[in-house]
């Protein structure tokens, strides 16, 4: 990575004076992380006062990291949803260390010992290489997610052919195009697209924020019928969560 494309964090060798950085702010690039829990089927055999103070406690520690300042922690539950996921964490932080940090006091929990980390998927916002000519500045926000508060949030990890990227720019910029153009029929549906290539097994997570998941439905159904969905290797598996403002809403689930 060239010394110019390193994320700038403020007090850190390597941050660049705003005036440097041109008209507009330079962001601290945000790490993203969903990370997706099951219950062990033991602790429902728990005394009630058990449980209420193992997710009490599971509780504190969500809502401490997200006090921190920069930082996301959405909560999201599965349970009917998934066989294999009830609860969804959705964090977004200018720190990767955070995760690992929050997540060994999440396992330390009364509930966390009860639990199972079935998925995790890790990411980085980053601008997207190609233009929206229907709105070619609406890509810069990429670059920072600030979540919405939909009600539904739906995510996949997603893998390209190697033969995506031996076709040439122009090429490929005409077959985004058309995707654009189909995803733009649906302005309830919010994309947030972030990249992991070289940092986890897959090389985009999405996320789509919506109220209505019919409309979700009918975006990836005409998605599929796009010249670029060719070139889709794997995007599975598929969560469907449902969005829980306040921690202990989600865990009530359970």
């Amino acid at each position: 990575m060239r010394p110019q494309d390193r994320p700038s964090f403020p007090g850190r060798p390597g941050t660049r004076p705003a005036a440097e950085a041109g008209s507009r702010p330079v962001l601290p690039t945000q790490f993203v992380n969903f990370s997706f829990f099951k219950v062990d089927p033991a602790w429902r055999r728990l005394s009630e006062e058990e449980q209420e103070r193992g997710k009490q406690e599971f509780a504190a520690v969500v809502k401490e990291y997200q006090n921190r300042p920069g930082m996301f922690v959405l909560s999201y539950s599965l349970v009917g949803i998934r066989a294999d996921a009830e609860i969804m964490l959705w964090r977004i932080a200018n720190e990767l260390e955070v995760f690992q940090e929050m997540t060994s006091q999440l396992m330390k929990t009364g509930l966390g010992k009860y639990l199972e980390i079935t998925y995790s998927f890790l990411s980085l916002t980053k601008r997207s290489v190609y233009v929206d000519k229907m709105d070619p500045e609406h890509q810069n926000p990429r670059t920072h997610i600030i979540p919405g508060r939909s009600k539904y949030l739906f995510i996949y990890p997603f893998v390209k052919t190697r033969d995506w990227y031996q076709l040439s720019f122009p090429t490929r910029q005409g077959m985004m195009d058309e995707h654009i153009q189909v995803g733009s029929k649906y302005p309830s549906v919010k994309l947030n697209t972030t990249y992991s290539f070289g940092i986890d097994d897959q090389e985009f997570v999405v996320a789509f924020e919506t109220d209505d998941p019919k409309d979700f439905l009918n975006l990836v159904q005409e998605l599929r019928e796009t010249e670029a969905s060719r070139y889709t290797l794997r995007d599975v598996p598929m969560f469907t969560c449902i969005s829980h403002q306040e921690i202990m809403d989600a865990l009530n689930t359970l």
